[in-house]
């Protein structure tokens, strides 16, 4: 019998367009979950679902087009990337300990998702895509998780290496 487990010589690729919608974020956390589960790679889903849905809200509530996310495994690790139609660069707040990021107040509902990303991911980047993509001008930004550490511990261990 033949598996779908993940190998570090395998590579696959899968790309989700997504319209600019309220019900996108979940579509793709869907798709995500089931990408993992047929590759063996359900050790990955909390966090990647954590940083997918960052990546992709920030790509919806920042433009008015649609987005893509494309999940690529390859030398044994995970790369999520999503695209939107912004070629501005992300902003992110500098993140020195957990201490340092400020209490979210009873309004606030952004700022603090690209700190999630640096904190949960075990690399992340970010390039413009020049002025026209396919009829878009827009950014690229994505992420990479290796198999490995729980989400704890990851987070732990980036705040002791800053």
């Amino acid at each position: 019998m033949t598996t779908n487990s993940a190998h570090e010589d395998e590579t696959w690729d899968y790309t989700l367009y997504v319209p600019h919608d309220d019900r996108a974020a979940a579509v793709a956390r869907a798709t995500l979950r089931a990408v993992l589960a047929l590759h063996d790679l359900t050790h990955l889903t909390d966090r990647a679902e954590l940083l997918a849905t960052e990546l992709l809200s920030n790509a919806l509530r920042h433009t008015d087009g649609p987005a893509s996310m494309r999940l690529w495994w390859s030398d044994g690790k995970l790369r999520i990337g999503v695209w939107d139609t912004d070629p501005q660069p992300p902003r992110v707040r500098a993140v020195v300990d957990l201490a340092a990021v400020p209490e979210a107040g009873e309004e606030d509902e952004t700022g603090r998702g690209l700190q999630l990303v640096t904190l949960c991911s075990d690399d992340w980047g970010w390039y413009s895509l020049g002025e026209e993509f396919f009829g878009f001008k827009g950014k690229y930004v994505w992420c990479e998780l290796l198999g490995g550490p729980p989400l704890a511990a990851v987070a732990a261990r980036r705040l002791t290496s800053a």
